[in-house]
């Protein structure tokens, strides 16, 4: 996928649909969290859900064209911006097979310590990697 050096395939299931018989809108969210945290495994190595230390604070989800049950969906996902402790990511959901634009997303995360409950800095490591990764100045 152009633009995206972090893409994971989605197998849709059964229980993703809806009685119009497409993928419900809200499965959207859990997509982009599986892309989410396969970003941060391959830029991080990140691999215990607990160790991910970011909080989702906002998501914009296009829909562009429905999709169904038995489809493989590819799903790209970038980083955007860096802040001093939140960053922006984008997202591309395509059918697989044929290319077909599913729908864009995009997310702002913040840093946050689960430990003292509070906001915090983005970590160094992850602006470094971040930066590496998606070619952000």
């Amino acid at each position: 996928m152009k633009g995206y050096k972090t893409v994971l395939d989605v197998q849709t299931r059964f229980r993703d649909m809806d009685a119009m018989g497409h993928i419900n809108n809200a499965v959207y969210l859990s997509y982009l969290e599986l892309a989410r945290f396969e970003y941060l495994k391959k830029t991080l190595g990140i691999v215990r859900d607990q160790d991910v230390g970011v909080v989702v604070a906002r998501v914009e989800i296009d829909y562009r064209s429905p999709a169904f049950h038995g489809e493989v969906l590819s799903l790209g996902v970038r980083v955007t911006r860096l802040g001093g402790a939140s960053f922006d990511m984008d997202y591309r959901i395509e059918e697989k097979k044929t290319g077909r634009l599913v729908a864009e997303a995009k997310t702002v995360q913040v840093a946050y310590d689960f430990d003292q409950g509070k906001v915090r800095r983005l970590s160094p490591e992850f602006i470094r990697e971040a930066r590496r990764h998606d070619g952000i100045a």
